[in-house]
Parts: structure tokens; C-alpha cells; sequence
């Protein structure tokens, strides 16, 4: 029971590379390219929906969701597309892991909390010296790109 949870894992994991790459083909239909984009980000991203730590619902987007998004996007995708996809995953599985990449998207989701974090922040407190904010929001860019160019090297 618990080797066929493991292989069921593995699959999984191998369909979620094999649906990013299928969501770069122009054969795949654009609906089911924006699904499989959609789904392989939020499988793929470090950020939960709904965080783990919250009881039983935080699991549920893991267990549940994210299945369910899979199967979805592979009966959109044509079989003969998915399976050269699935060759091709497997192929990268066994190819070395890219720091750089990770750093990059640790940077963008930074970025986008950063500034969503700020843009929140002066929509609440209704900030009026636009000057201010503009000054704020070009240190919080610069941080940013300073921590993005530190990490690329």
C-alpha cells in the first residue's frame, strides 16, 4: 500500500512537469494552456492557498485541489501531446536542479508580497503625499533588485 502511495506520488510529480510542458505547446488548446500555466504555478509555487498550518482545510488544497486540477488538464490535453510530454519529463527529472531558478522565483514571489504588502498598506492608511509613497515604493524596487542581483552572481 505504501510503495503504490509512493509511485502514485512519483506519477504525480512527473505529470505536473510533463502538463508545464505541454502548456508551451501551440498544438494544446489556449483554454487548457492557461489551466495547465495556472495549475503547474500553484503546484510548483512555494505559497499554499490556503496555509498548511490551518487545520484539516490547509491539507485539503494539497490533497484534493491540486489532484483534481491534474486529472482535469491532462483529459483536456490530446493523449499523443501528453505522452511525448511525459517522455520528455522523465527526461528532465533525471537532469541537475537550476539554484539560479529558485532564487529567481524566491525573488519574484518577494517582490510581489513586497509590493503588495505596500500597496495594501498605503490603500488602507489612504495615503495622500503622493510623494511619498512614489519615494517609498522606488527604496522598496531598488531593495528588490539589489537582493535579485546579489543572489545572481
Amino acid at each position: 500500500m505504501l510503495q503504490k502511495l509512493r509511485d502514485w506520488g512519483k506519477s504525480l510529480k512527473c505529470n505536473l512537469v510533463a502538463i508545464w510542458l505541454a502548456s508551451r505547446d501551440p498544438r494544446v488548446p489556449w483554454y487548457t494552456r492557461v489551466l495547465a500555466i495556472a495549475v503547474a504555478g500553484y503546484a510548483f509555487s512555494p505559497i499554499d492557498l490556503i496555509p498548511n498550518f490551518v487545520p484539516v482545510l490547509g491539507y485539503v488544497d494539497d490533497a484534493i485541489v491540486l489532484p483534481l486540477g491534474i486529472l482535469l488538464v491532462l483529459r483536456l490535453i490530446p493523449r499523443e501531446i501528453m505522452a511525448e510530454h511525459r517522455v520528455s519529463a522523465t527526461r528532465l527529472a533525471d537532469s541537475p536542479r537550476s539554484r539560479t531558478a529558485s532564487v529567481i522565483i524566491a525573488v519574484i514571489w518577494l517582490s510581489i508580497t513586497v509590493v503588495s504588502a505596500w500597496l495594501g498598506l498605503s490603500l488602507f492608511l489612504r495615503v495622500t503625499d503622493t510623494d511619498h509613497c512614489q519615494a517609498s515604493m522606488s527604496l522598496v524596487l531598488e531593495a528588490t533588485w539589489n537582493v535579485y542581483r546579489g543572489c545572481a552572481r
